[in-house]
């Protein structure tokens, strides 16, 4: 993966991030994140988007952001296709992050669905609501977290 980041002095990638995918997504294809919450969390993204967009927002073509929420315990969701966000989904078994805690998360790419793990555990699936998976090439990050580690 290619990227465009700062590294801080803890060897950390500093957030916001965002990190070109080579080759875009297919099938087989998996993003993993490694990272650790804030002391004080609020909130982070995570969204995996078709082009770069611009340095403050991401293109039209989101295949699948990732809003995780501290104060209501909550992993939000969703996709926006041409600019249209799609309904967001809620349900999860467990909520994985814990405040200035390390964590992992891996987003395997199947045929129709994202399947999304967090620390070993499946969290959710999510299905496909782009068609071109090979369009979806770069990974965005912001919010309440550090990053050790991309792959």
């Amino acid at each position: 993966m290619a990227e465009t980041h700062r590294v801080t002095a803890q060897g950390r990638k500093a957030v916001p991030f965002r990190g070109h995918i080579t080759g875009g997504m297919r099938p087989g294809r998996k993003v993993v994140l490694v990272g650790v919450v804030d002391p004080s969390p609020d909130r982070f993204y995570v969204a995996l988007t078709c082009g770069c967009g611009t340095s403050r927002e991401p293109p039209p073509d989101v295949a699948l952001e990732l809003c995780v929420r501290f104060r209501d315990r909550q992993v939000l969701r969703r996709a926006c296709v041409s600019g249209f966000w799609g309904d967001v989904e809620k349900a999860i078994p467990f909520f994985p992050f814990i405040r200035d805690q390390p964590f992992k998360i891996e987003i395997h790419c199947e045929h129709g669905r994202f399947r999304v793990f967090v620390d070993g555990q499946q969290l959710f699936d999510f299905a496909h609501r782009l068609t071109s998976l090979s369009d979806i090439d770069t990974l965005w990050i912001k919010g309440s977290i550090s990053i050790t580690k991309l792959a």
